[in-house]
């Protein structure tokens, strides 16, 4: 049985997340909370909304009711990136060449490392922004779809329209497809086909409960999803994505809604939070369980492996916090 070091926390924590081998906790309230040597506290924010890590730095990204976008180091150092008093960013995203986006309204802003802000307007609110994994590319869902820019350059806009509230968005990490989630209990997702400037629709329904959470396997063979009892895995590895495929459904337990989901870094390994606070390991090849945790007094509402994936940390929405050592 692994190793669980507890961390209690006061009040909702909204996200766990390591820069390195240091675990990070962000609260609702907006403190910062590290564990480097003992427990560190930040303050970050006036009420927090949201807090991610940059995929392309080694730094969380961070919004809040006080209307700032900041950006958070592994010593706990906060730097401002932008400030709209009376605003509400809940909506961030981190990309290369130190670009930043976050939405505010109907529109999205990019700030390029040497400090120009890029403002897109888009006819409805920007719900969720993601940057591809190559160039300066955004995407923003808003109602009836997603939209596309290149950042900087006068290319024209690439509309990906399905009807329905599109609430969160992920680009698989070849950029080959752009998955979104939605109002309604369900995925949509879209082939992005470069040659021809088309984009065919896949469709990833059944869910009972609108999904909160996915994470892409190490690369990205596999899109791991909340909203069921269990963990639900599309395949992506064929040309086509989970197009005429059903999905794995890993972790079951009856009645009992997993609500995060987080890839191991380097194997193909699925760490599953669920609404009572239970954390399972389960192993793609042959779906092998490992308890990592028991159920505590919240719903899981971060899960995040260190780099080396030893290590995993969790948050939970009740403060009942921790790190997992897998490595014994």
């Amino acid at each position: 049985m692994p190793t669980v070091a507890p961390l209690d926390i006061d009040g909702h924590v909204v996200a766990a997340h390591f820069l390195g081998d240091i675990p990070i906790f962000a609260t609702a309230a907006g403190t910062i909370h590290r564990l480097d040597g003992g427990e560190k506290v930040t303050d970050a924010h006036h009420g927090l909304l949201t807090c991610i890590r940059d995929p392309f730095s080694a730094t969380l990204l961070s919004g809040g009711e006080d209307g700032r976008v900041q950006r958070i180091s592994h010593d706990g150092t906060v730097s401002t990136i932008s400030e709209t008093p009376r605003k509400w960013i809940s909506v961030v995203a981190g990309g290369p060449q130190g670009a930043v986006a976050w939405a505010q309204g109907k529109s999205s802003f990019v700030k390029l490392s040497d400090g120009t802000v890029k403002e897109v307007k888009e006819e409805r609110s920007v719900e969720a922004i993601a940057f591809a994994p190559k160039g300066l590319r955004i995407a923003a869902a808003r109602y009836n779809g997603v939209s596309l820019h290149w950042v900087g350059t006068n290319s024209p806009m690439q509309d990906l329209d399905w009807k329905g509230a599109h609430t969160g968005v992920t680009f698989s990490p070849d950029g080959r497809f752009l998955v979104t989630m939605m109002q309604e209990n369900a995925l949509h997702g879209w082939k992005l086909d470069s040659k021809s400037g088309e984009s065919r629709h896949m469709r990833m329904t059944g869910y009972p409960a609108k999904v909160k959470s996915l994470s892409w396997s190490v690369k990205g063979k596999w899109l791991a999803s909340s909203g069921a009892p269990a963990a639900i895995v599309w395949p992506f590895s064929a040309k086509d994505g989970p197009m005429g495929k059903a999905p794995m459904e890993l972790g079951t337990r009856a009645n009992i809604m997993v609500t995060q989901v987080g890839f191991h870094p380097l194997e193909e390994v699925l760490a599953i939070g669920f609404i009572d606070g239970m954390v399972l390991g389960v192993r793609i090849a042959d779906g092998k369980e490992a308890l990592l945790r028991r159920p505590g007094k919240g719903a899981i509402t971060g899960l995040s492996w260190s780099a080396s994936g030893k290590l995993l940390a969790f948050s939970s929405e009740a403060g009942d916090c921790g790190v997992i050592d897998i490595s014994g």
